[in-house]
């Protein structure tokens, strides 16, 4: 059954527009005038592309980001297009010299190479972890996203049994795929 999208939740529109070029996406670290843009991408991505039903209620870390995130070798970062969050990307430290790639997500207008936004996402969490000592990035994610899987792939990333996660990883319910890359 599908859940009516909540109106409560801004909207980005997917406009692309009629001239982007990577030097108009700054990808900064996660700060408070972000907190609105941030849930309304994600949630919205979830929600309305993959049908996943899950607000931003549902995710606690969305709701204090810097507590959450940005402790010791963990970051949270945005890219930012105009004043609007077009893509997020974070580093749960996991301890023990590993992290956690969580909350990539990227705007349909701006996914793509010819955007870059997902590359220099995940480049800027590499050059942190690797600057930050850690030694072993996970990720987990859904069956449904197709094209992350493709992604993640194509940059250095090996998938796992569920068994090779460390026992700090936060494994979600909805993840049924897992990877694994050194920064």
């Amino acid at each position: 059954m599908r859940r009516a999208p909540d109106s409560s939740i801004p909207r980005l529109e997917a406009t692309t527009p009629t001239r982007l070029t990577s030097n108009v996406i700054q990808i900064v670290p996660f700060a408070s005038q972000h907190v609105e843009g941030v849930g309304a991408l994600i949630v919205g991505i979830q929600r309305d592309e993959f049908q996943i039903p899950i607000t931003l209620e549902d995710q606690p870390d969305l709701q204090n980001i810097p507590a959450f995130y940005q402790q010791g070798a963990g970051n949270f970062w945005v890219a930012v297009s105009d004043g609007e969050v077009v893509g997020t990307v974070a580093l749960l430290d996991l301890g023990n010299h590993q992290g956690a790639l969580r909350k990539m997500f990227v705007h349909a207008a701006y996914r793509g190479s010819g955007h870059g936004v997902s590359a220099r996402l995940l480049e800027t969490l590499l050059e942190w972890a690797r600057a930050r000592g850690v030694k072993d990035v996970y990720l987990g994610t859904t069956e449904k996203f197709l094209a992350a899987h493709r992604f993640y792939e194509r940059n250095g990333f090996q998938q796992i049994a569920p068994t090779a996660l460390p026992p700090t990883f936060p494994k979600m319910a909805v993840d049924t795929r897992f990877y694994r890359r050194t920064p």
